[in-house]
């Protein structure tokens, strides 16, 4: 069963269109990138699927539940770590986790999630107290309270210092290696890229690509970066390489050779060096999810 199916979805406020429609299938058990420009649509499909605003037209099922006849049973098997979240109130970090066990109906020892967040030790302090990377942790237990089917994270690393964002990343990989089916939002590409199986992007209300993120790298057509160093440049080896298929560029710095190319072809280039003379080093690097995300958004933000 898919965790989450969204089918024909379109949603309009007045003249403007948030989503158009949008098609789109996330797995049970899989960690699902959803990534946007600003205004693409990526708040209003989360919004969707919890039911605080209904498409124009479509249907989005969570588990197999339609999100409009069904919303209270999605409700319980979801966890939530919204974005712009308004003034958590008076109470203690541990009255929050008591209330979210509580509205999910659902078992739990609030201590033992503050552990997991990182915030053992201010779960008897007024939220209000709590700094910013705290109220964050404080909101991604909440979500996680009542070991929930469905995590459904936009930008959770917001307000988090390294090490907060490092946490998130692991709590992320536990909760799949549990089976949690995670949909996980976010513009900072490399949390994305560290944790998720596949990526949507969305650009003005549209889907443009749903893949892996090397799968994304080659329908993108884009190119990675090869650095061979050598003792010397043989003559002609950089004439050789670039009549190869996949190379789009060559630059000679010094004694290294700087290639970009696809990434089918950095062997047969690392082949050519060494056939052509002593070879000391080889680098290679590949397309980062940042400038898919610009080849697939036309560089909007």
């Amino acid at each position: 069963m898919a965790a989450i199916e969204i089918s024909g979805v379109s949603k309009r406020f007045g003249d403007v269109t948030a989503l158009q429609n949008l098609d789109l299938t996330v797995e049970e058990g899989e960690v699902f990138g959803f990534l946007g420009p600003n205004g693409a649509g990526k708040s209003t499909t989360i919004d969707i699927l919890l039911d605080h605003v209904r498409p124009t037209v479509g249907s989005a099922q969570v588990f197999g539940h339609d999100t409009q006849a069904a919303s209270v049973p999605v409700r319980e098997r979801t966890g939530v770590l919204p974005e712009g979240y308004g003034a958590l109130g008076r109470m203690t970090g541990r009255t929050h986790l008591e209330f979210a066990l509580q509205a999910k109906r659902a078992e739990g020892d609030p201590q033992a999630i503050l552990d997991r967040v990182g915030i053992a030790e201010a779960g008897d302090r007024r939220v209000e107290d709590y700094s910013k990377g705290m109220k964050q942790r404080l909101m991604l237990g909440m979500a996680l309270a009542g070991d929930p089917d469905l995590l459904i994270l936009d930008e959770p690393t917001t307000g988090l210092d390294p090490n907060g964002a490092r946490r998130m990343r692991q709590i992320v990989q536990a909760e799949a290696d549990r089976g949690t089916t995670v949909f996980f939002s976010s513009h900072i590409l490399e949390q994305v890229e560290a944790v998720c199986d596949r990526v949507g992007i969305l650009n003005q209300g549209e889907l443009v690509a749903v893949d892996t993120i090397d799968g994304l790298r080659e329908a993108a057509g884009a190119t990675g970066q090869l650095h061979v160093t050598m003792s010397s440049i043989p003559d002609g080896l950089v004439e050789t390489i670039e009549q190869r298929g996949g190379v789009t560029s060559v630059a000679v710095e010094g004694t290294t050779l700087a290639v970009g190319c696809e990434n089918a072809a950095k062997g047969a280039i690392v082949a050519d060096c060494y056939e052509a003379g002593t070879v000391e080093n080889v680098e290679t690097s590949e397309t980062s999810l940042e400038d898919l995300f610009v080849s697939y958004t036309g560089g909007e933000n």
